[in-house]
């Protein structure tokens, strides 16, 4: 299968809404609106992944400098367990060539009632070259864990990424912190 990678626009606005709303938990999920308005802007990236001219996923990544955050990565279920998401992070370090790129998982609670989708999605990325970079992520009231390629994140670089992106006041207002 061929990957394609479409910027986010209106013919596949649907696609990637109900993906979205499908592939995360609500309370880890910025408003899809929100973030479609945030697509236009220099810094950040929102993909639609075509297989063979088939919707297989979507990708938001965020940017600052050389460092490029994965807000949001899901494979279209029917395409789950066929490789499209290593495929996807595969070439994703192609195009962000020289980027460091890091992404959050929820933190591995055995006490969380899907323990094993955790590890299973650590165990994926990790597969797929990404190291742990021994930092939490707190956003809310969820406790991310930090994963990343090609160098570590410090905490002012993922809190300037952050405030870049949802802008000063937003970030003084919801809960993000770093802790390293």
């Amino acid at each position: 299968m061929k990957l394609k990678f479409e910027r986010a626009n209106y013919k596949n606005f649907f696609k990637l809404r109900n993906l979205y709303q499908s592939a995360f938990p609500e309370n880890e999920r910025a408003p899809f609106l929100m973030l479609w308005a945030k697509s236009g802007r220099e810094n950040v990236d929102f993909w639609a992944i075509y297989a063979d001219e088939i919707f297989a996923g979507l990708l938001y990544i965020v940017h600052d400098g050389n460092l490029s955050y994965i807000f949001y990565l899901a494979v279209s279920g029917e395409l789950r367990g066929k490789g499209i998401g290593s495929r996807i992070l595969h070439a994703l370090r192609k195009l962000y060539k020289g980027n460091r790129i890091c992404l959050a998982i929820e933190e591995l609670d055995e006490h969380s009632p899907n323990y094993a989708e955790r590890i299973n999605r650590k165990h994926f990325y990790m597969k797929n070259g990404f190291e742990e970079l021994h930092h939490k992520v707190i956003e809310g009231t969820v406790i991310f864990e930090l994963l990343g390629v090609g160098g570590d994140v410090t905490a002012d670089e993922y809190r300037n990424l952050m405030r870049r992106y949802i802008g000063e006041r937003m970030f003084q207002q919801i809960r993000i912190e770093m802790i390293e």
